[in-house]
């Protein structure tokens, strides 16, 4: 019979902790170490607790949880929990477990706990995230998590046509669909291939395999078409990078 994982709860906002440490408290698989309040503090209880298990909020006082994660010398598998879904983006990137997008319940909790479960017999044979994050964090990413219906599925770089801020979500135009993501344009820009994704405007970014023309609208602005049959007007100065392109 397998022992139970030991767990630490990091989490800064006090009912969103006691909610995890009741669930994880609750569950026959977990037994509960301790909790901690801020980054700096989860440093040291991971490395003085040593947990197989850490449930991690990234946003937290002193420290973020990524940065507190890459701080400490053990490496525990990893839950985030978020109230951002766009950190999703980092947790899969990296290889977590999984993520918990606050608030949730014991259902999605559990679900959770038993992906960890099933893969804890190989958890040795693929780096860790800590292991990652110590590699470095800043390469572009390859591919976009999105939401499609109940479940979280991967969408390519590749497939995606355009990007399109709508307050404080980007709408992915892609081969696949229309997709709406809780994440600044200006944060996932940073994150794009530059050889690739274009800034044309402040709300508007393209991918430059999927523009089948580009027609001048006025004397400085180009008008961009689209492989998807959508059109953009590129800001003049985005117009005068892309003219330099043809040279």
């Amino acid at each position: 019979m397998r022992e139970p994982l030991r767990c630490l709860v990091v989490e800064d906002e006090i009912e969103a902790r006691a909610s995890l440490v009741d669930l994880v408290a609750s569950h026959p698989g977990l037994v509960l170490l301790g909790t901690a309040a801020d980054g700096v503090e989860a440093t040291a209880r991971i490395d003085r607790d040593a947990p197989d298990l850490v449930f991690l909020d990234i946003r937290l006082p002193e420290r973020d949880g990524l940065e507190a994660l890459r701080q400490a010398r053990h490496r525990p598998e990893v839950i985030f929990t978020t109230a951002h879904e766009a950190h999703a983006l980092a947790a899969f990137e990296l290889g977590a477990v999984d993520y918990l997008v606050k608030p949730f319940g014991r259902e999605r909790f559990e679900r959770a706990v038993e992906r960890l479960v099933a893969r804890w017999p190989e958890r040795q044979e693929s780096p860790d995230v800590a292991e990652r994050l110590r590699e470095g964090f800043a390469a572009p990413v390859e591919r976009l998590f999105v939401r499609k219906g109940g479940v979280i599925v991967p969408l390519p770089l590749a497939q995606v046509i355009r990007l399109e801020a709508q307050a404080e979500y980007v709408c992915i135009h892609s081969e696949r669909g229309r997709f709406l993501m809780r994440i600044p344009l200006r944060e996932l820009i940073a994150r794009l291939d530059p050889r690739r994704f274009e800034a044309v405007h402040r709300s508007h970014v393209v991918n430059l395999d999927h523009v089948v023309e580009m027609v001048t609208v006025d004397d400085r602005r180009l008008e961009l078409r689209m492989a998807d049959g959508s059109c953009v007007v590129a800001s003049r100065s985005a117009s005068e990078r892309l003219r330099g392109l043809a040279r």
